[in-house]
Order: structure tokens, then sequence, then C-alpha cells
């Protein structure tokens, strides 16, 4: 303060020894304007955006550019307009001077001063030149004074603004007190957010030296607000899904300040790096804002609907416990919502029953559970986690099929032709006693035993044979090929356990399994055209195929590919059945997965209401519409789903020995040489370049050059034998 009152002092001596200061006048007018480039003199000029840079004047460069050698001795030709400053009192000045004079003109340096001279200037209402400030603050217009008080002025956000221009200087005026007091109240608190982004930007780089195993868990990153709030915005930049410009400025400059690129991939790397995402994050599973859990009130809501004992359909079951009952399906399947029964009549006929468990016992339209349902539309299978489309509790304890209890069902009893057409059906509501929960595998072994006490089993994989046949007789096109399953148990280690399992859909419990389930199809869309129900009838327009085109194609997958590519898109009608082409039949509804497909459930309440007499839920109009929302979420979730599935397969390749073969099947050539590619041991579509003399058809040996889940790159390479 008695430095600045001293100032004060001086700067009174000097105004009332030359008035001329405080009153506008220029210092030096002749001396100093319009004074135009000469060798020797000393100069500051914008070298970039964000560059300024002393230079010493050598030489005219044409008509107006001049050559100048600068404090890095650089030598280089700049054009007038990039001059922000002439020294003024200097003529010649040498290059090796200038890293000295800059110094010490920055040690000169004190914004107190500048706020000392803001104030008498803001009194009096002037404007000042850099010599005039010179003068006011440092008593004197030397050429050293003279530049550090161009600096003051010309790198201040505070205090003054620039007026306007005298030859090569620049004329600057006091801000009002209210803007110079906002912009202040903003400098500081930029300087407190640039410290605390610095301190997170330490906390990431500590994070990301530590190892795997001593990384901070992803809680100690959400304690504090100023913390979360970036890791928050970090997030939302990897998935491309920001809630404001402010969040995605945020995350762009956290990823600079790491030294990194502004993009989606930059983000989630680092938040692995830091350990916040486990090495192997699902984004598509963040993009898709799909929920994984559900809320306590639904939960609460379902469990109530377990321990309601009413059954509505009670009186009207069918007790069908005294049949032999099959569930047939994968290993580590949560929800079991369809089973087998079958017997052979007097007259040699067959009658198959399908068991579908009955959702609708608990769930009616309209309730909050219903509603969670339809939002979800579908149960998510994950190789790494199942999200089910209701609480798991309610799904498990409430509508599964279980072993050796008794368990509601709807029940769709057929009888099939000798040529393995429908002639009798019904649809009830059942109790049965499910007796044997079967894996594909387990069930393919009791297949091929043949075991006389399992009768029923092999009577429903005859009457599975007679229903392929009678499809096929009426235009069905064969797309059986390899499905590949995988279940990561351990999803967040950094190496988790990867089971992968490739399935052949012509095995002999698939394909039975597959039979069975279409004829319930055909059975409830036949049942809905009989009784005038509206129900989601699919369809698919007859293609204009002719099977004998593709006899010359091996069977199997690479007809299947061939067949695939020349297939119309599915359609939906609420009203009645429409023909699918590709089944065979002459109408098909899904009927057999309740639990798991929302669009199936529909189905359930629409025939329920029949069965039972009362008005049906839904008009066709209705139906469409919720069809229509559920199927925008179909969409995604089967999106999802085959993007996870590639990248555990990826994942998967990527950790093989270096060098090892893999059987691959020539499914057609894309162009030239380049071939579409089933790798036969992991179920994967991709493609390659392939040797001369190869042909559709043939079976080859790849090696995995590149395998990268994350950018989803494969790069197959052929073993050329010797």
């Amino acid at each position: 303060m008695e430095e600045l009152l001293a100032m004060r002092k001086l700067k009174r001596v000097s105004a009332a020894s030359n008035p001329g200061l405080m009153s506008g006048e220029v210092v030096h007018e002749d001396k100093l304007l319009n004074r135009s480039l000469q060798k020797g003199l000393l100069l500051e000029f914008k070298k970039d955006s964000d560059r300024m840079l002393l230079a010493v004047a050598q030489r005219p460069d044409g008509k107006k550019n001049w050559m100048v050698s600068d404090q890095n001795g650089v030598t280089s030709s700049i054009k007038p307009q990039q001059v922000t400053y002439i020294i003024p009192g200097i003529d010649q000045f040498e290059q090796a001077d200038i890293a000295d004079f800059d110094q010490k003109a920055k040690d000169n340096l004190d914004p107190s001063l500048l706020e000392f001279a803001w104030v008498e200037l803001l009194e009096k209402n002037h404007s000042v030149t850099p010599e005039e400030l010179a003068e006011m603050i440092f008593g004197s217009a030397e050429p050293l004074e003279c530049y550090s008080a161009h600096l003051l002025l010309s790198q201040d956000e505070i205090y003054f603004t620039v007026q306007g221009t005298k030859g090569s200087r620049s004329i600057y005026k006091p801000r009002p007190t209210e803007q110079a007091e906002e912009l202040k109240r903003r400098k500081l608190a930029k300087e407190a957010a640039d410290k605390e982004l610095q301190e997170f930007v330490g906390l990431l780089t500590s994070a990301k030296l530590l190892p795997s195993r001593d990384k901070p868990p992803k809680s100690s990153w959400l304690g504090e607000e100023k913390i979360w709030s970036k890791i928050e915005s970090l997030e939302s930049y990897a998935i491309d899904d920001w809630e404001s410009d402010e969040q995605r400025k945020m995350a762009g400059t956290i990823l600079q300040a790491m030294g990194l690129a502004k993009t989606a991939s930059s983000a989630v790397n680092l938040l692995i790096d830091i350990g916040y995402f486990p090495v192997h994050v699902n984004i598509d599973l963040l993009k898709s804002r799909i929920p994984t859990d559900h809320s306590e009130e639904i939960i609460m809501a379902a469990e109530s609907l377990i321990l309601d004992s009413y059954d509505p359909d009670e009186i009207n079951r069918k007790d069908l416990t005294h049949l032999k009952v099959y569930a047939i399906d994968v290993d580590e399947a949560d929800e079991l919502d369809d089973a087998l029964s079958a017997t052979r009549l007097q007259d040699g006929r067959i009658r198959v029953w399908i068991h579908v468990a009955d959702a609708t016992r608990y769930v009616q339209p309209g309730s909050i559970v219903d509603r969670e349902a339809m939002k979800r539309g579908a149960s998510v299978f994950l190789p790494t986690a199942t999200y089910p489309m209701f609480p798991h509790k309610l799904a498990m304890e409430g509508m599964s099929l279980r072993q050796g209890e008794l368990c509601n069902a709807v029940t769709v009893s057929v009888v099939l032709h000798e040529d393995g057409s429908i002639t009798e059906l019904s649809v009830e509501n059942s109790v049965i006693k499910p007796t044997y929960m079967l894996t594909y595998e387990s069930a393919s072994e009791l297949l091929h035993l043949n075991l006389e006490e399992e009768i029923e089993l092999r009577i429903l994989s005859e009457a599975a044979n007679l229903r392929l046949n009678w499809r096929r007789q009426h235009g069905a096109i064969e797309t059986s090929t390899l499905e590949t399953r995988i279940k990561v148990p351990n999803p967040d280690d950094p190496e988790p356990t990867i089971n992968l399992y490739v399935e052949n859909q012509t095995e002999p419990s698939m394909r039975l399994v597959s039979e069975m389930m279409i004829l319930c199809g055909e059975a409830i869309a036949m049942f809905g055209s009989q009784n005038d129900i509206p129900l989601p009838y699919r369809g698919q327009p007859q293609s204009d195929i002719d099977a004998s085109e593709f006899d010359q194609l091996p069977e199997g997958p690479v007809r299947t590919s061939a067949l695939l590519k020349r297939m119309r898109a599915a359609e939906i009608d609420f009203r009645k059945p429409v023909r699918h082409g590709s089944l065979g039949l002459p109408g098909y509804v899904q009927f057999t997965s309740p639990i798991r497909r929302y669009l199936d459930l529909l189905a359930h309440y629409q025939v329920k209401a029949f069965i039972r007499g009362e008005p049906l839920p839904f008009t066709p109009g209705q139906l469409e519409g919720i069809a229509a929302d559920v199927n925008v979420n179909a969409r995604v979730v089967k999106k999802l789903c085959s993007s996870s599935l590639r990248y555990w397969i990826l994942e998967y390749l990527r950790r093989q020995p270096k060098g090892k073969a893999y059987n691959a099947l020539i499914l057609r050539f894309i162009k030239d040489r380049v071939a579409a590619l089933l790798l036969l041991e992991v179920g994967l579509q991709t493609s390659a370049w392939v040797s001369v003399g190869t042909e559709i058809g043939d079976e080859i040996q790849v090696k995995v050059e590149e395998a990268h889940p994350r950018d989803d790159v494969l790069s197959l390479k052929e073993v050329v034998k010797d």
C-alpha cells in the first residue's frame, strides 16, 4: 500500500509538471507516431494465435514484408499486420540481447501497479498509451519500461480495453468499475477451476500409474461432487451422450490436459486406465441406456404378486400332471417358459402338447409390472449378464416352469395328420409337472440312445421330422446354421473366463425344439383366425426364390447364407394371419416366450381373455401401437446382443496362441478374391482374401493376424499349404 501511495504521489508530481499527460495528449508525438519499420528496430510480433515473440528487424522482404530474427534465433518473414508493438527509443538492437531484455521486462511486471493506474485514469476518464503508462507507474518512458507497460496492458483482462490505435501503438481505456469487478470475479473463478482441474488431473495420473489390483474402486470417484461431475462428463463423452455443451467441453478439457485426443475412445480408455470402467466395459450397453436393474417399487410389486395365491383360471385348469413333460433349453437358462409332451394315438397319429408358462397368472394388462415389461420389450441375454423383462424372483419363482413342481401353463394341444399338417388343436389353461429339465446336449444324447422308457421323446422327434417335411413341401426355406453362445462369468476381471459353445441348429434336439415352437406358432395363428382374435400375426412375403437355383450349393451354412440374402423383410398384421414364406406356414404367432418377449405376452393376454369369455383387452389398433414401441426397443436389444457377442468372440480369438489355424468355410465371394467366411470353431462370419483356385463351399485354414475387440477389428490370413 505504501508503494502504491508513493506511486500515486509520483504520478501527481509527474502530472503537475506535465499537465498534458493526463489530458490525453501523446508524449513524444513526432518521434513515436507512425514509426515505420527499419533495420535494427526491436519489435513484438504475433507468431501464431497463441504466441507473441520479440524480434529485430533485418531487411525488407518484397514490397511490404520484413525479415526479422526472433528471440529463438529464427529468421522469418512477417507481414506488417503481425507487428503488435515497436519498442520506442531503440534504433539498433542486437538479436543476441533479446532474451535478456525480455526477462528484465517481465521482471518489471506488477499487476498492482496496473490497478493503481486504472483507479487514477478511471477517475478522470482518460485513456492511456503504453508509453504514458510507463511514465505513470515507472516514472520513466525508457524502452524497457515502455515494453513492460505494453505487456501489462496487452495481457490485462480486467482493467483496460483497447480503444483504438495511433500508428503502431494501441490506445487503452479503463473499464467501468462494475465491468472490472465482474471480470475479476470470473478470473478468480477460472483460476479456482484451473486449480481444481489440475488436482483432478493429478488424481487421474496417479490412478493410471497404479497396477490393476491397486486401482481405486469406482465408489471412490463418486464421493465428492467436484470429482464426480468430472468423471460423469468423461463417461458421457465416452458414450457420445453429454447432457450439455458445458459437460462436453469439460470432458474435452480433461482429455487435453491429460495429453489425449478429444475422442470417445480416449475417454473410454482413460476411464479403463484409472479403474473406473472394467477392462471389458460394454460401451454399447451404456449407449443403449437399457435398464439393467428393476426399481425397488417394481420389485416390491412383483413380489406381492407371488404372495397372492389367487388364480383366476383355477377352476378351468386342465390337470395334465400325468404327462411326461420335457423342458429343453441351454444349460444356463434361468427363465424356462416352454416344455413338450407327446403320445401316439390308437390310429397312429401323433398328439403333441406345447406347454407355455402362464405369465398372465400373475401379470395383468396395465399393471405397474406390465408397464415396466412393456417398456423393456424383452429380456436381454448378453455373454456377461442377463437383464430380465420381469424381476428375477417373479420370473423364476412364479412364472417359470420348474422340474418336479406343479406349474401353471397355457397348453397348446395339436394332433398331426400323417403328412405333418394340423388336424386338431385346442388351447387350454393347464397345470403340469415337468419331468425333465434337459440341455440340448443331454436331449440329443437321449435321442441317440433310443431308450424304450423315453418313447415320448422319440415321438417328439418323429413329429419334428414330419413337421419339417410338411413345411418344406409348402415352401419353407432351410435357414439352420451354426449358432454361437458365450458365457463370461467374471466380466469385471482384466482377463475373464470365456466359455464358448458353437451349436449346430440341425442337431436333433435343437431341430426338435425349433419345430415344436414353430408348430405352436402356427396353431395359435389358426386358433386366432378361427375365433377372430386380434393378435400380432407375423408373416413374410414369399420370396421370389427358386430353390433349384441353389441346388449346386452345398447344404448347410453355404446354402443358408445365399438364401438369407434373397429373403424379404418380415411384417406383422394384427387382424388376421398372413403367410410366412420362409417358414412355409399360412400363419404364425410367437407365443412360447411370454416371460422373455413382450409381444408373446400380448398374445397371451388376448388368448387368455378369449378362453375366459372376457372382452379382449386390445383392439388391432392398440396392438399395433404397442408393437411399434416394443419393436423399437427390440431392435436396440438385438443390435446390442449382436455387438456384445461379436466383441467376446474377437476377445476369445485375441487370446489364442499366435499362429493358431482355424477351419473356415467359404460362403461366397464379395469382390475378386475377398471371400465371406464362416469360422467353424467359433461360428463367426467374417471376410479374408483367399488364394486362386478355392471355390464356394471349400474349407480352408486361416490364422488371426490382428484381433482388437474394442475397435471391432479382425484381420485374417489364409494358411497356404505347401
